[in-house]
């Protein structure tokens, strides 16, 4: 079984005694994604981090990629709060307590500085930068301890390293899916394609982790419950059922293109994942990031266990189906978020995608994020 990054998977669940004792702490308000990122470093998922970045492994993150230590890490995790060193407080949102912190640094930082290190912008209509502009001033290190979710949504996929650590035993070999869209043609060949490869190179068996970012995205974006709905009818028609497993990660998108897909692919090799799928455009949005960029980052980052699978553009050829570019010679339909968009809210046959799926998307009122951010 592969390592998970840095040799040893976090635990930082709160004991009873801590859970009472939180009940007296002062209190600090956190937004939902606070939260999640809770609950990520409690379950592993951000391992090696056991807490909230102190300034050191924050500055080295922002300017080198990698945390104070030389481990690689490429976004920030951060709490933006007000509160005393050395003090512990209750970590609450929606009228839960999350977790507890211990406060080791306060300190403050340039939020132009941390935009432009992460999304190579400041400009305010990117969302991940815009969020970022929207933040506190100050930021709080420290170690943390989870102590309760606020999202329970989708239990029956919601599976933490140390269960599909034992869940992927049955294979040799797994392949991770990172997505925040319902699935088109294009996502199953990639997905099929990357199976096949994995096992003709490796003679080993080989699985498919399919793993929907559940939280809060940008307008336009797929509702995760779309997300699931529709993957559950993909999975049920078009492939082997001891093949393939669904499980979500709780977390918002920061659309930090190839910085998070090192993060993306960091937190795959903590769920159990050798392999990792990276496309031309990964966790990226608009025109802020240039075509295969996220493949030259990973490049650079060879401490990295899991192995990045590489895929160049496809398209749909009307002679050669779905296939890649690079051995396609005739002209074929781009897939296009934007034009599967389009035909859902025009109510237009979309041929990129599987009928079973559409009939879910089509169920929906709205399937899309609206202007809240929501998830």
């Amino acid at each position: 079984m592969i390592k998970p990054h840095g040799g040893k998977l976090v635990k930082r669940l709160a004991t009873e005694k801590l859970r009472e004792e939180a009940k007296e702490l002062e209190k600090i308000e956190v937004r939902r994604e606070v939260a999640l990122d809770v609950e990520n470093i409690g379950f592993g998922v951000y391992s090696p981090l056991e807490g909230f970045m102190c300034s050191e492994d924050f500055e080295s993150v922002l300017w080198e990629r990698r945390l104070s230590n030389g481990l690689s890490w490429t976004i920030p995790i951060v709490l933006d709060a007000e509160g005393e060193e050395g003090e512990s407080y209750a970590l609450v949102c929606d009228g839960k307590i999350v977790g507890v912190i211990e406060v080791e640094d306060v300190y403050s930082y340039d939020k132009k500085e941390y935009a432009r290190c992460v999304f190579k912008t400041t400009d305010i209509e990117h969302p991940g930068v815009r969020r970022v502009y929207e933040m506190k001033d100050t930021l709080l290190g420290g170690k943390v301890w989870f102590i309760e979710s606020i999202d329970n949504r989708f239990r029956s996929y919601d599976f933490k390293p140390e269960q599909t650590r034992e869940i992927f035993k049955r294979w040799d070999y797994v392949v991770a899916f990172q997505t925040r869209n319902a699935p088109h043609l294009g996502h199953e060949y990639v997905q099929k394609i990357a199976l096949m490869a994995v096992e003709a190179f490796t003679g080993g068996n080989a699985g498919l982790f399919i793993n929907p970012v559940i939280g809060r995205k940008k307008k336009g974006d797929f509702k995760d419950e779309v997300i699931i709905k529709a993957y559950e009818a993909l999975i049920e028609n078009y492939y082997p059922k001891d093949r393939v497993f669904l499980g979500i990660w709780k977390t918002e998108m920061r659309y930090a293109g190839p910085r998070e897909a090192v993060l993306h692919a960091i937190v795959r090799q903590n769920f159990g994942c050798t392999h990792f799928i990276v496309g031309r455009d990964h966790a990226g949005v608009g025109s802020y990031y240039k075509p295969y960029e996220a493949h030259e980052m990973l490049k650079e980052h060879d401490d990295l266990e899991i192995k990045p699978l590489f895929f160049k553009e496809f398209h749909c050829c009307d002679k050669c189906g779905v296939i890649s570019k690079s051995v396609c010679p005739h002209e074929g339909k781009e897939f296009s978020g934007t034009y599967v968009r389009n035909c859902l809210i025009c109510g237009m046959k979309c041929e990129f995608m599987r009928e079973e799926v559409l009939e879910v998307i089509s169920s929906f009122e709205d399937p899309f994020v609206g202007d809240g951010n929501g998830s």
